[in-house]
């Protein structure tokens, strides 16, 4: 990364405490498969990691530490992509908007997971989110995008949110907007 101090720091350990609807062992696994991901295209533990799409930005992007056991544990790469992928959106996602998890959604809905305030008890579904993840191909992404956006749009209604694409090999992020 060139300049660390010149783009916020996102921390993939931060998941296991910062996202209160999901357990500290699912926060744990897509914060290594999000490493994993990274470790596999051969980056060190904090990359520069661009952000396009609706908003730009850029972030350094801190992984966790990758092993032995971590790397056979996630040696399904297209598994782990898609978690990885589901890891950096959360922190992206709350990082622009503010909105953190609140529960992950049901099959069939179009999206992924709902989001909303942290602060506001009970929480609100304020928000859904798409997560897609590419390990190498950065020239998928655009394409990648359009067809997430159009499952959104047919699944969810009225409710605004986000879609992310999250590519390992650059490493990039692309968000959306719905």
């Amino acid at each position: 990364m060139a300049d660390p101090t010149a783009a916020p720091l996102l921390f993939l350990a931060a998941l296991e405490s910062g996202q209160p609807n999901l357990t500290p062992a699912m926060s744990r696994m897509l914060a290594e498969a999000a490493s994993v991901c990274l470790a596999d295209q051969d980056h060190p533990n904090s990359v520069e990691l661009p952000l396009r799409g609706d908003e730009e930005d850029a972030f350094g992007l801190v992984r966790l530490s990758v092993g032995g056991a971590t790397r056979r544990s996630y040696n399904d790469l297209q598994e782990a992509v898609e978690w990885g992928a589901v890891a950096i959106a959360l922190l992206v996602t709350r990082h622009l908007s503010g909105y953190t998890v609140v529960e992950r959604s049901r099959k069939g809905t179009g999206f992924d997971y709902w989001l909303g305030d942290e602060e506001e008890l009970p929480f609100q579904k304020k928000a859904c989110l798409e997560v897609s993840g590419i390990l190498n191909g950065p020239e998928r992404i655009a394409s990648r995008i359009a067809e997430k956006l159009r499952q959104v749009e047919r699944g969810r209604g009225r409710v605004s949110g986000f879609v992310v694409v999250v590519e390992f090999s650059t490493p990039q992020v692309r968000l959306m907007q719905t």
